[in-house]
């Protein structure tokens, strides 16, 4: 464990963990929102939207992300000079969370949508027979009892998303990942305390998580 005594060792496991957490909370955030848009989509008395929102989930779910992520940088940046920021690291940054958002998006509209059909349909005739809209009887009485029926489902994906987030190391954000390349690289008679240090770190936080989101989801779970 001699290599983490080393300053400059610790500051990059560091900097590597703090840009997983920025990918991670930014891209559940994307993820969540473009979910529930996409599984409004799904559920939408108009074909067109319905059909968008199914070839959106059937070509997501079905292309590695790795490709999405490669597709965020050298067509979105390279190709089309799309950028959000001069500084690299800031820009590849906002390029992983397009990618992960767009990606986990199509998993987050699945699960929303399998929450959607647990809510009885009596519920929503009730609600078209008082005269509500589409919108309203979805926002108001389908998404919030689907929300609470997801949980477990959701925190599965948004800890699959944590580690996904390695991936944008990929186009060179310096991510735990790579941090923990860098560190092997410099230090090869330690791979195994640093490959520990790297695995057991993401475990000291996802395992808590998961039993997190399950106590939750019980908690909050609908009686019927």
């Amino acid at each position: 464990m001699d290599v983490f005594s080393d300053p400059y060792n610790v500051d990059v496991y560091v900097t590597g963990f703090l840009w997983i957490l920025k990918l991670t909370a930014a891209s559940t955030v994307g993820a969540l929102v473009l979910g529930v848009l996409l599984a409004a989509m799904r559920v939408s008395p108009v074909p067109v939207l319905r059909g968008f929102g199914a070839a959106w989930v059937n070509t997501f779910r079905n292309t590695p992300l790795t490709l999405i992520i490669f597709f965020c940088y050298f067509g979105l940046f390279s190709t089309l000079g799309f950028s959000v920021s001069d500084e690299i690291d800031l820009n590849n940054y906002w390029l992983g969370v397009i990618g992960l958002s767009v990606y986990t998006a199509a998993f987050v509209c699945e699960a929303i949508r399998s929450g959607i059909n647990t809510v009885p349909a009596g519920q929503a005739e009730a609600a078209r027979a008082i005269g509500m809209s589409f919108r309203q009887t979805l926002t108001m009485i389908i998404l919030p009892q689907a929300g609470r029926a997801v949980i477990a489902p959701l925190g599965s994906i948004f800890i699959a998303l944590s580690k996904n987030a390695t991936i944008v190391g990929t186009i060179g954000l310096m991510e735990s990942s790579n941090a923990m390349k860098e560190l092997i690289n410099a230090n090869g008679d330690a791979v195994i305390p640093i490959f520990l240090v790297f695995a057991g770190t993401f475990a000291v936080v996802l395992i808590p998580a998961g039993y997190g989101f399950s106590w939750l989801a019980n908690r909050l779970a609908v009686k019927r």
